[in-house]
């Protein structure tokens, strides 16, 4: 397995916009990417803007196709004006 963690903070006045496309991204990643096997989407109220994804995908190879798909490439162009920050990390099984 192959785990993807992504922490973004959203500029206030976009959290709405970019909310309703974050979901949408993960639903189409787990309904359309056999290979993505799980896609989170958590926030904290006690910081607000941000948003942490929790993604597996089966390999490294998954992962790097999850970044090529229409729905990715499509989300991916609509919230760049509305992020602040963000930091993607991963992690490969230990075997």
């Amino acid at each position: 397995m192959f785990a993807v963690v992504v922490k973004f903070r959203i500029k206030p006045e976009h959290w709405g916009q970019f909310m309703p496309l974050m979901q949408q991204n993960a639903q189409a990643s787990v309904s359309l990417e056999p290979e993505c096997k799980q896609f989170d989407v958590l926030t904290d109220p006690a910081r607000p803007n941000e948003v942490l994804l929790y993604e597996i995908y089966t390999n490294a190879e998954a992962f790097q196709t999850h970044l090529k798909t229409p729905h990715f490439i499509a989300f991916d162009k609509q919230v760049s004006d509305m992020i602040d920050d963000k930091i993607v990390e991963t992690y490969a099984e230990v075997s």
